[in-house]
């Protein structure tokens, strides 16, 4: 691995993440940089919000030093480097017993219940044994969407909260994201995530599609069965790491609104990997407000009967 001076900071809980000196966002979305050599942080304005959709603010080492006339190498500095400079440790992997009592857990699960009131129970029933899709104690109805890799071994679980009426992600107070084996509190823990849905590929006959979220990733899955539907977690999350798994596969991208040049610009970066192409069916169909708002696949397939697709 190569070794960069500049570093995004690790993600250590949310003390290490702050307020977004552009937007000023009330969650912490802003992700500093700090100096290997030091531990230090820089300037309290380098960094990048992770609201890449609706701030983008992105201010790097090179900038700071070039606008401040320091002398810069950069040859010491990647912007997308984001790992501590240490030797690479295994994989580490989440006991099999906590995701069996996650998914045998007779805790009300809001996100499920939202599947079962807009579709039936049954299918509800097929989605979560599909996509392991488990259940939290850490917030009342809490969902847990598994990383679960192709030999069917679990790299973390994505804790979320969902409103068991709108299936939208429940903001308020707090965004009620948070990961498994950040509760672990094992300081040996070494991650490294996977697509969620990743064991699903063992079936080697259908096309890829790619989404941003694992909500819409399950709820594609229903209406769009011939496809293998797959979600990297957010728009910054599509990557060669990720991807790597795909190789040689046919991968169709279906990024959210405000999404499709950026992906259409990473798709271009992965091609050494596989075949991908960039849906624009939303940006073709989208009205200003939907925009604004984001949506994704998901937002305009639940719009109809199921159904009517399958």
């Amino acid at each position: 691995m190569s070794q960069y001076r500049y570093i995004f900071e690790p993600y250590n809980g949310m003390s290490s993440r702050y307020r977004c000196p552009s937007c000023n966002y009330r969650d912490k979305t802003f992700v500093r940089y700090i100096d290997t050599e030091t531990g230090e942080h820089l300037s309290s304005d380098v960094g990048r919000c992770n609201r890449e959709s609706k701030c983008g603010y992105h201010y790097t080492p090179k900038q700071y030093f070039e606008q401040n006339n320091i002398p810069f190498d950069k040859t010491k500095y990647h912007p997308s480097a984001i790992q501590k400079i240490v030797k690479k440790k295994p994989t580490s992997f989440i006991d099999d017993t906590l995701i069996k009592e996650s998914l045998s857990s007779d805790q009300t699960n809001y996100f499920l219940q939202f599947l079962s009131n807009h579709f039936s129970k049954e299918i509800a029933q097929r989605l979560k044994e599909k996509y392991n899709i488990g259940t939290s104690s850490h917030w009342n109805g809490a969902t847990i969407f598994w990383e679960i890799d192709q030999q069917g071994k679990a790299r973390t679980g994505k804790i979320m909260l969902y409103d068991p009426k709108t299936g939208k992600r429940i903001k308020e107070p707090f965004k009620h994201i948070n990961w498994v084996h950040s509760l672990l509190k094992d300081p040996e823990y070494a991650l490294q995530q996977c697509l969620f849905g990743e064991h699903l590929l063992k079936d080697k006959t259908k096309q890829i599609a790619l989404v941003e979220s694992e909500k819409t990733a399950i709820v594609a899955s229903l209406y769009l069965p011939d496809l293998i539907w797959l979600a990297v977690g957010s728009l910054s999350n599509l990557n060669a790491e990720k991807c790597t798994i795909l190789k040689k596969r046919n991968v169709i991208l279906f990024p959210d609104l405000n999404g499709f040049d950026k992906w259409t610009a990473k798709a271009k970066e992965l091609s050494r990997i596989a075949t991908f192409s960039v849906s624009d069916l939303l940006e073709r169909n989208a009205t200003e407000q939907e925009r604004e708002q984001g949506l994704d696949i998901a937002d305009y397939l639940l719009r109809f009967d199921y159904r009517e697709f399958v």
